[in-house]
């Protein structure tokens, strides 16, 4: 559950009266005695933390004493520290208010420079997402070109969706095996988008959601956004516990719950049936809302495609299952289409508090989707799924090959694998690996806690086969050129 001091920090996230907390900060940070000068690689380390977003901006920083002694080092030290904080952009301090967290000029969070393409030779395995073929792309636009033109005399705002989209996305999960209208439906701005409205109308900033453990960033950022108090549920390399699962929703009683059950993003792991219908069963108990992300459902590689979660839930179970789904892993993330099912009350609710924010989504956007989602030969689909097997395979045997101490389990479905490096040394590599021309994402992005997953790699399968090759035989050298010391060799972490 985590200490008063974390909820704190983790609620006020972004807000003017929050403060970081110092167990917090020093739990995420490298110990002062492993380089010299302490103070450089200390504020190097906290300035990255920014950057990455795993410190949020505007949030002041511990008072210097209380730092110092959480890190069992000098208060000189750490005024250092701030000092070159300061200096660097990434802190400012106003008299007698403290010194808070800001972001330098010029510079952009990783957040957004790791969705920007690489220049160059640069390989780029961040992003576990794929393009659309060009011929695809022109064929659909030429398909709806006289459809847009109708619409141009419209004033084109669809709060809801375009409706025929929304009767292709609600007869999808009726053949999937969960009944559903087109008034179950909302079409959004992707899965992002659709999570983030789930969050701001379900939950209020306090409230406990339960996430896994590890999770998707980008959705653990929106939960630390909306200020929600996390309760993790772990997810190994054999799945999850469902026991700890139904235990963790008896007692804490979360107002939420995120889940990615197909295909799970980082691990590739895939729910068993069975293990579905007790987690409803539980959540029904609880009076928790599922909020089930099913972006990667249809990327089924040896198994066939799941059915929607909620279609495991007894009779009139469903109420308060909210179920996600995208383009934007199957087709396109350039399309920007996404979906949510949930009651038709809740959809009205939630069309009501998106219409704040964009009013309604790209009409050639979703007459896009429209012609996609509708090919009776199951569009770029299938061929898709072909080439993800021979790319996963390429990436398995240039592992085996170049880094035979690495181990994974072979995801049955969705887009990477979650490599075990063996020790802990994911964010110091990755580091590295840059200078040799490949992004790739440390297991510390998708922890929901500061300190753990330091020995794993997300490694997508997403590129071809022979930049596959490329990309782990330039990982095999950086890790060949040698690495600095795992940050937190010799010092106990506090977990928030």
């Amino acid at each position: 559950m985590g200490s008063p001091e974390a909820s704190r920090a983790v609620d006020g996230a972004g807000r003017g009266g929050s403060t970081l907390g110092s167990r917090q900060l020093a739990a995420m940070l490298p110990d002062p005695a492993g380089s010299r000068p302490a103070y450089r690689h200390l504020a190097r380390a906290i300035g990255a933390l920014i950057l990455d977003g795993r410190i949020a901006l505007h949030v002041r920083l511990p008072a210097e004493r209380e730092m110092a002694a959480a890190l069992g080092t000098s208060r000189a030290t750490i005024t250092a520290v701030y000092d070159l904080l300061r200096e660097s952009g990434h802190a400012r301090s106003r008299q007698g208010a403290g010194t808070w967290t800001a972001l330098p000029e010029g510079r952009a969070p990783s957040g957004v420079t790791r969705a920007l393409g690489l220049p160059g030779a640069a390989i780029d395995l961040a992003r576990a997402s794929l393009g659309l073929p060009e011929q695809t792309l022109a064929d659909a636009l030429a398909r709806v070109a006289p459809r847009l033109a109708e619409h141009a005399h419209t004033p084109g705002y669809h709060p809801y969706g375009l409706p025929e989209l929304r009767a292709v996305v609600a007869e999808r999960f009726t053949r999937r095996g969960l009944p559903t209208v087109p008034d179950q439906v909302l079409v959004t701005s992707g899965a992002q988008h659709a999570l983030t409205l789930v969050l701001g109308l379900l939950a209020a900033p306090g409230d406990r959601i339960a996430v896994e453990n590890p999770s998707y960033p980008n959705a653990l950022e929106a939960i630390r956004r909306a200020r929600l108090r996390t309760v993790a549920v772990p997810v190994a390399d054999t799945g999850w516990d469902t026991g700890i699962v139904a235990s963790t929703l008896r007692q804490a009683v979360p107002r939420l719950a995120y889940l990615i059950p197909d295909f799970h993003n980082p691990t590739g792991c895939l729910m068993p049936a069975g293990e579905r219908a007790r987690v409803l069963r539980a959540a029904q108990h609880a009076g928790t809302w599922l909020v089930v992300d099913e972006t990667l459902t249809e990327l089924a590689l040896d198994v066939p495609a799941p059915a929607p979660f909620a279609s495991h839930a007894p009779a009139g179970g469903t109420g308060q299952v909210v179920t996600i789904g995208s383009m934007s892993k199957t087709h396109w993330a350039g399309l920007r289409v996404g979906w949510l099912r949930a009651p038709s009350r809740l959809v009205t609710e939630l069309a009501a508090q998106r219409v704040a924010s964009d009013m309604g989504g790209s009409v050639l956007d979703q007459l896009l989707a429209l012609d996609l989602l509708s090919a009776a030969d199951g569009g770029p689909l299938p061929d898709r799924l072909v080439r993800l097997r021979g790319q996963r395979a390429a990436l398995t045997a240039a592992l085996a090959a170049e880094l035979p101490h690495w181990r994974w389990q072979l995801p049955p479905g969705g887009l990477s694998l979650w490599v075990d490096l063996g020790a802990p040394v994911a964010s110091a590599l990755a580091e590295r690996v840059l200078d040799h021309g490949v992004r790739i994402e440390g297991g510390a992005h998708f922890a929901t806690d500061p300190g753990i997953f330091e020995q794993r790699l997300r490694i997508p399968y997403t590129a071809p086969p022979d930049t596959l090759r490329e990309a782990v035989r330039r990982l095999a050298a950086a890790l060949a050129d040698g690495l600095p010391p795992p940050a937190a060799a010799g010092r106990q972490h506090w977990i928030a």
